[in-house]
């Protein structure tokens, strides 16, 4: 009888012990699947058709198919702190490479920038705040009621001085820039609150320091 016993724990014992093998062998091959596609994914300008195809059916669900037609999401590895990137007039989203250590994180970050894409689109001409209430409108369209505008992954902090500031003369809010503006700017909540969202020279930020 103990023979029996002990045959029949070793046999569990063997049968385990292939069972983890099995498990290091498929988190070998998930991660090393992961590795692959994140190293493909640095060459700059990388389309992800799949990433595309969600994106599409999104933007089509809520009503924008024109922008669905035309949009492009690529893996950029230019990209070092922002997690992603959205250009309305490209329709292209940029999405950093390092997401794939944070491979929970992809969904949330496309449809984070697919925002900005929607937002815009409804806004149509109109100027509209990068994370203003439209963008928190179309978040929650999106699935992601709540979202901050800045993410909290361990990217690397790129930190650059701001060396000039401009300032409202109206608001007085301040505007520090880490590169001169070399363009005429008007402070944005005070065009929408005094000239109806349009540019006023009155507004027209002035370069303080």
């Amino acid at each position: 009888m103990p023979c029996k016993k002990l045959s029949i724990v070793c046999k569990l014992a063997k049968a385990d012990m292939q069972l983890l093998r099995q498990l290091e062998f498929a988190f070998r091959t998930v991660a090393a699947s992961l590795w692959d596609v994140s190293r493909f994914a640095q060459r700059s300008g990388y389309s992800d058709v799949e990433l595309e195809q969600v994106a599409r059916e999104l933007l089509c669900g809520l009503g924008a198919s024109r922008v669905a037609t035309e949009l492009r999401v690529e893996w950029n590895s230019r990209l070092k702190t922002a997690a992603g990137r959205a250009d309305y007039g490209q329709k292209l989203i940029w999405l950093n490479p390092r997401l794939f250590e944070h491979p929970i994180e992809i969904d949330r970050t496309l449809r984070h920038e697919l925002a900005h894409l929607l937002a815009q689109f409804r806004a149509g001409r109109r100027r509209i705040l990068p994370h203003g209430v439209e963008w928190q409108q179309a978040c929650g369209d999106l699935g992601i009621r709540g979202e901050k505008r800045c993410h909290s992954l361990p990217f690397p902090a790129k930190r650059l001085a701001r060396r000039y500031l401009y300032r409202c003369p109206n608001c007085q809010r301040d505007f520090p820039r880490v590169h001169r503006i070399k363009r005429t700017v008007a402070c944005l909540a005070c065009c929408r609150a005094h000239n109806g969202g349009v540019f006023n020279a009155r507004f027209r930020l002035r370069l303080v320091k």
